[in-house]
């Protein structure tokens, strides 16, 4: 599907691929007539979208030391043509950290010129445009166009004769914690020529060379890419992609997650809830949670921050603020926390005290939403705290949304969001998670269709094309692509239009059959090349925030589609291994979940990871239950009480486990008097076979593994549902990267608990993979925890417990001489 945009093109059009379609040609005399300070003649009014270190990455030439250095391309066209113009794509890549911005046009040639020739030597040339008498002008991140009146030849070369200076190192982007060179480094940097005759770029696809000396030739290919699927440029706004609310016709979920209502009594989950309310009572103060606001107000003046505070907390103001309310929010629908609530009331009436006569509430100025991740990562933070603050009972969050999100959604800067800020993709779920909740408008979501809605990228998924997740063509491929996704489902259940649906099902696949780690930790992240299926061992994969992600877009699919049960697969391994895993009792979470070696030291410094960890934490009991109109979804099992009204009737019912230790689950029924329900009982793809179910003592029937075993009945008080969860040990051999053809590894798991070989981060077990299972006995006085027959000394124990051990979840398995 073709996607048109409003775009301001000097002589010319835009066509649907988003490149320049030549009109009428100034000619090339005007343009000696340009000084530094006009750049018009040679604008076409489009400013070029970042361009990744992926496919759609910038050609570089080799970095030198100084300025003054010939380096050139050159385009076979393959036969001698009529040549309209040229048109030259800046790079637009990240700067280094302190500096979280995308620099467009850095490397462009501060001197050049531009010829054709039916000779590829060019002994004889016509020329197109020459800037190497003097300093051309600083583009940014503009394209240019080069008029050629016609002129027929069959190749084009760009020739620089001096360099300007690259940003960093002379990478695509310099990695986190890494500064610049005190020496200047020099390049010649471009993302695309695309040479146009009749209208057409006629460059796609064509050969590309480099001089010998200067040149890179890995990356020539690059120049001639053809057109990013939604447009090169930055600016997106398709007012012919917004549907009348009118029309709409909302999906319904079949089912809801509770918000309240479900006990925790014991288990690991109750420990895990307890760790986080002490991480959030520990980490910060509430003057701390507010004082970026109170830096937009003028109350705290001459705050200086230090260390991880100048990134995590100053550049994303507010931020922290959020990641309290989504840790806190959540917590407290659970667990009567007095202190905790109380804190959380404090953070949401000092967001009121600083709000704006116009609605605005976040705490940086309103004319730095593109500094640094403000437009999307940080509002997504507030907006998400405000929202589970709201869920929690507080009366001023919603109001408080409202008003910034009708400030928001009349914003002139909205056609730039998407890809003039940093990962701005990051920012829909905000404007979609509003327009769902009780305040929501249809403008939030049809903000999204006209200024985020990229119909390419929603085909390409839907198909299920790889690339669309690790070639992602406009921002570094990230886990955080999960938020987008998240967005896209809302848009579905907005509005009801099943492309949105058929896209995020298409990449939900996808990340699940190729970006998927042992015990389900996503396999992709931002300065990585992650191909798929490459699940490196020794790259920091694993971030926590995705797996939070992935629960709450699994979560989505859940509610839609109840019955299906590998959605409750996900999330349950997800928690359990990531989550869980990555939690350092109280003290902190780990940012990425790494499966060898040690596990990282906690932080409490407001990361992402922090953020996403403690909302997930949070919310831990609304993922055991789903509540339908006819009864009760139970899907994971932990020892809790839920209490809901069915037709009407206030039913409770007691789940009592000791799971992951033991399997044995009873389910116990409360009822004032007899009530028709029907309670669904999850039985997990993990189980060994089919699982019994028991109702007062007598087998209804069993379930098979993957699927929900209904007990539709009349339910009397003091019923009393039976069942032992067929959980077994499972030995999956690592497909990855870091796989050699003499050293077979595989992952161990006891149901959906990934385990962990302790003692070295690599382990050799004396055993054939084939019999491991059966050379493994557990412990009397340690539940999960193992031993290796024939292997003195190994043992192996729930990752999730894993603390300051050195480990692996890969041990090589093999029968030793």
């Amino acid at each position: 599907m073709s996607v048109t945009r409003r775009t301001f093109v000097r002589n010319g059009t835009i066509n649907a691929l988003g490149l320049a379609v030549v009109g009428t040609i100034k000619p090339i005399a005007l343009w000696a007539q340009a000084t530094q300070n006009d750049m018009r003649p040679y604008l076409i009014g489009v400013r070029m979208a970042a361009t990744p270190a992926t496919s759609y990455r910038a050609y570089r030439s080799k970095v030198v030391s100084k300025p003054d250095v010939t380096t050139w391309v050159q385009v076979d066209l393959k036969k001698s043509v009529a040549i309209s113009a040229i048109q030259l794509f800046p790079a637009s890549e990240r700067m280094y950290p302190g500096h979280d911005q995308y620099y467009g046009g850095e490397a462009f040639p501060l001197r050049f010129r531009l010829e054709a020739s039916d000779d590829p030597n060019f002994a004889k040339a016509l020329t197109v445009a020459d800037f190497t008498g003097s300093d051309f002008p600083d583009l940014k991140d503009n394209i240019s166009q080069y008029a050629a009146n016609n002129i027929h030849a069959r190749y084009v070369r760009l020739t620089a004769t001096k360099l300007r200076s690259v940003r960093a190192d002379g990478t695509d982007s310099t990695p986190l914690g890494k500064e610049p060179r005190d020496s200047p480094e020099y390049s010649l940097k471009i993302a695309k020529i695309a040479v146009i005759s009749n209208g057409h770029d006629i460059a796609v696809g064509c050969s590309v060379t480099a001089d010998p000396i200067n040149g890179n030739p890995a990356l020539t290919a690059q120049l001639t890419r053809p057109a990013r699927q939604d447009g090169e440029g930055i600016r997106m706004d398709n007012p012919h992609s917004v549907t009348d609310a009118a029309t709409w016709k909302p999906a319904r979920y079949k089912a809801e997650a509770p918000r309240t209502g479900v006990t925790l009594n014991g288990g690991v989950f109750q420990t895990a809830m307890q760790n986080n309310i002490e991480y959030l009572l520990n980490s910060y103060t509430t003057d701390d949670l507010l004082r970026q606001f109170y830096e937009r107000t003028g109350k705290v003046q001459g705050f200086k921050p230090t260390g991880s505070q100048i990134f995590w907390e100053e550049d994303l103001a507010g931020s922290n603020a959020g990641r309290f309310l989504m840790g806190a929010g959540n917590t407290v629908r659970w667990i009567d926390h007095p202190e905790l609530h109380r804190r959380l009331n404090v953070v949401v009436d000092g967001i009121d005290e600083c709000k704006q006569a116009n609605g605005y509430i976040m705490a940086y100025p309103e004319d730095t939403i593109f500094y640094s991740e403000r437009a999307a990562y940080t509002r997504a933070w507030l907006t998400h705290g405000l929202l589970e603050a709201a869920y929690s009972g507080n009366p001023k969050a919603l109001p408080l949304l409202r008003g910034y999100y009708d400030w928001f959604n009349q914003q002139p800067f909205l056609p730039d969001m998407l890809r003039g800020a940093i990962q701005g993709g990051q920012g829909m779920v905000a404007n979609t998670r509003v327009s769902a909740c009780p305040v929501g408008k249809p403008a939030d979501a049809q903000v999204i269709q006209r200024y985020y809605q990229e119909d390419g990228w929603l085909e390409g998924l839907a198909k299920q094309e790889k690339e669309q997740i690790w070639q992602y063509p406009y921002d570094r491929p990230h886990c955080y692509l999960l938020t987008n996704l998240e967005a896209y489902l809302d848009m579905y259940l907005v509005t009801g239009d099943p492309r949105y649906r058929d896209a995020v099902l298409g990449a939900w696949e996808l990340y699940r059959a190729h970006w998927q780690q042992a015990g389900g930790s996503i396999s992709i992240i931002e300065f990585e090349k992650d191909p798929p299926n490459s699940n490196y061992l020794h790259q920091k994969l694993g971030e926590l925030c995705g797996s939070a992600f992935w629960v709450f877009l699994s979560q989505r699919f859940q509610l839609l589609d109840p019955d299906n049960e590998r959605y409750a697969t996900e999330i349950e391994k997800s928690i359990y291994n990531v989550g869980m895993a990555n939690q350092d009792q109280g003290h902190g979470l780990r940012y990425h979940t790494i499966l060898e070696g040690t596990k990282e030291k906690s932080t409490r410094e407001n990361t992402c990871c922090e953020g996403q960890g403690t909302r997930l934490i949070g919310s831990l009991p609304e993922h055991i239950y789903s509540i339908a109109p006819d009864g009760l979804y139970v899907n994971l099992f932990e020892a809790s009480t839920i209490r809901w009204r069915q037709a009407g009737q206030p039913i409770e019912l007691k789940l009592k486990t000791r799971f992951p230790y033991e399997t044995h689950v009873s389910a116990f029924i409360k009822v004032a008097s007899p009530v028709q329900a029907n309670l669904r009982v999850r039985v997990p793809s993990w189980a060994a076979h089919d699982m019994s179910v028991s109702v007062n003592g007598k087998v209804t029937g069993t379930g098979k593994p993957g699927s929900y075993f209904s007990l539709d009945r009349r339910w009397s008080d003091g019923d009393v549902v039976d069942f032992t969860l067929p959980a077994t040990l499972r030995v999956r051999r690592y497909v990855g990267e870091d796989q050699t053809a003499d050293d077979h590894r595989y992952s161990v798991e006891y149901g959906p608990i990934l385990l962990a070989a302790v003692g070295s981060s690599k382990v050799d077990l004396n055993v054939s993979p084939e019999h491991l299972v059966d050379h493994l006995e557990s412990s009397a006085d340690a539940p999960l925890h193992f031993s290796v027959r024939g292997s003195d000394g190994q043992k192996l124990m729930p990752y999730w417990l894993i603390s300051q051990e050195e480990f692996t979840c890969y041990p090589s398995v093999h029968a030793l001489a």
